[in-house]
Order: C-alpha cells, then sequence, then structure tokens
C-alpha cells in the first residue's frame, strides 16, 4: 500500500513537472501532423485546426484554477 501510494505521488510530481516545463503536446488525432485524410482526401485536422499542437490537460487545469483564484481575490 505504501509502494503504490509513493509511486502514485512520484508519478503525479513528474507530470506536474512536464505540465510546467512543456504545457503542449501533439495533437492526438493527427499525431503532431497537421492533417488528416478524410475520404481519402487530405484535410486540415479539425482538432487542432492544423496547429500540431493541444494544450495538455494538467495545464488546463491549472490555467482554470488561477483565473478562479485570481477573480475571487480582486
Amino acid at each position: 500500500m505504501l509502494i503504490a501510494s509513493a509511486v502514485l505521488v512520484a508519478a503525479l510530481g513528474y507530470y506536474a513537472v512536464l505540465c510546467a516545463v512543456k504545457p503542449f503536446a501533439s495533437c492526438r488525432r493527427c499525431h503532431g501532423t497537421g492533417g488528416i485524410l478524410r475520404f481519402g482526401k487530405p484535410r486540415v485536422c479539425p482538432r487542432c485546426r492544423g496547429k500540431r499542437l493541444r494544450l495538455r490537460v494538467g495545464r488546463r487545469a491549472h490555467n482554470s484554477w488561477r483565473r478562479t483564484h485570481e477573480a475571487g481575490t480582486r
């Protein structure tokens, strides 16, 4: 039990550092290429709109928490 909780804390810490250092990751749908095949034709990826990057979930949570905190302390 103690080892499992230590591994979980280490994994969450690693992900938090990763979100702080590298907040963007490659798009999950196009795998960072910016385009997909639709009916055999190349198209711009609708998820990332051809930008090839997405904001990580942890960074979105951090940004949301920060906006809420700033709005509450004004």
